[in-house]
């Protein structure tokens, strides 16, 4: 069902639309939080570590069909809000062709580069060949990654954010069962692993593109619209680019995070692979909902109600702060219980790691939840110099500091409070763009 994110109140309309966005990304999570739980407690620590290792290339890949998303959600959420409805399906014509072109170039390169990429992370010779097999299956599945985040974006553009929940709901919690299946009775090792998400995500993909076609074939139009427009072209990689660049170096710091911690050995790296999915709920949960602030933001700035902007900011807040308090004190009272949903007898220089990992970033999350929700509006409106600045000074302090710390005394330890570090200066950065911006300042009377 479309949804006008136009009107109402702002605050009930938010979190009508955003609590359901939140529930989608926690069965998306669900896809490699169960890899990881079957690797761990069927195959191994090791199998632990190479699914965390090819993790982080994989996020790369994640980074493009994202950016893809938010560039195609902005935009045809743009001409919903303003009823232009020909330009908003010749939009959604545009940004499938594009995407599609990026999908296969990107699968050349994961075909042809893979091991190239898992020697620049400095991946462990006994986890080498397991990583090596992950990440080949993952590749040829992702033409099922990009069309399905399409489709969630032209969703979210609708104002329908239900649609996709459902078929997570149901596409995740299969993947558990069919992840067990293949390993655990088909004895398929890490390659049972893989397949299982492969199916799966094929199966939503294809359903949610099926629906949206449908779903645009009863919006009726004046004209029919175009297969590709250059200017609709030139809007979707306005937002796609920056959105790709800070996914990429975000996975590009990650990666190089990961190699630092690679020199740790296979306990500290199945610490962080463990420690490391729970914290990407987290921050995934916080910058989806953080997508969905950016899709209310560009309806009304479509439909030219821009004394709503402020509005949806202070009710993106108080979502995300009444999501941070037990999800914040989760991670730092209960650490090891979680841990162990990854780790069955776990070394104790993994649940250490992992459970320091947790403890020093789980109070920040109220600072970094300030910052997506920001970045949101930001990128909602179009702004994204300023979302691409703030963006930037979290991942090179994050990154410089990693490299920096983990040669001090604190070891590894340094590593994870570069996190906080970068949080809390991009945060500042953004709320300060927020705040000048072309509408009222939230924190005046």
């Amino acid at each position: 069902m479309n949804n006008d994110l136009t009107i109402g109140n702002p605050e009930k309309v938010l979190w009508k639309f955003c609590l359901p966005l939140f529930g989608s990304i926690i069965f998306q999570q669900l896809y490699n939080i169960a890899d990881s739980w079957v690797a761990g407690r069927y195959i191994g620590e090791n199998a632990l570590a190479s699914v965390g290792n090819s993790y982080e290339i994989t996020l790369i890949f994640i980074a493009f069909a994202f950016g893809c998303n938010i560039g195609c959600s902005v935009i045809t959420s743009r001409y919903f809000g303003s009823k232009d409805y020909t330009k908003m399906k010749s939009s959604v014509n545009t940004a499938m062709l594009s995407s599609a072109i990026v999908c296969i170039l990107l699968m050349l390169i994961g075909i042809f580069c893979g091991s190239t990429l898992l020697g620049m992370i400095n991946t462990p010779s006994e986890l080498f060949a397991s990583s090596k097999l992950y990440l080949d299956i993952y590749v040829f599945g992702l033409p099922f990654v990009f069309f399905y985040n399409i489709a969630t974006g032209i969703f979210s553009a609708l104002g329908d954010s239900k649609t996709p929940f459902y078929f997570l709901a149901v596409s995740s919690v299969t993947n558990i069962g069919i992840d067990i299946l293949f390993v655990k009775q088909f004895e398929m090792g890490i390659a049972g692993v893989a397949w299982a998400t492969f199916l799966c995500q094929g199966v939503s993909c294809i359903l949610a593109i099926t629906v949206i076609f449908l779903r645009l074939k009863k919006i009726k139009t004046s004209d029919r619209p175009a297969v590709f427009v250059v200017s609709l072209f030139m809007q979707f990689i306005t937002i796609a680019i920056p959105s790709i660049l800070q996914q990429s170096f975000i996975s590009i710091g990650n990666i190089i995070i990961q190699g630092v911690i690679n020199s740790f050995g296979a306990g500290v790296i199945a610490g962080y692979s463990a420690g490391v999915k729970l914290n990407n709920l987290v921050i995934t949960s916080f910058t989806t909902l953080g997508n969905g602030v950016s899709n209310y933001t560009s309806q009304n700035i479509g439909a030219g109600k821009m004394s709503r902007i402020s509005d949806g900011f202070k009710a993106g807040l108080k979502l995300v702060w009444c999501l941070c308090l037990p999800l914040c004190l989760l991670y730092m009272l209960f650490p090891h219980t979680l841990l162990r949903f990854f780790l069955e007898n776990p070394s104790s220089e993994a649940l250490r790691s992992a459970t320091m990992y947790l403890r020093i970033l789980a109070p920040f999350y109220f600072v970094v939840s300030t910052k997506l929700v920001a970045d949101g509006i930001l990128r909602g409106a179009s702004m994204m110099n300023k979302f691409m600045i703030a963006t930037f000074t979290d991942l090179i302090l994050r990154v410089v500091l990693a490299f920096l710390l983990s040669k001090t005394t604190l070891g590894y330890i340094g590593i994870w409070t570069a996190w906080p570090i970068g949080w809390c200066t991009a945060t500042f950065l953004s709320v300060y763009f927020y705040s000048h911006g072309p509408w009222k300042d939230p924190f005046r009377a």
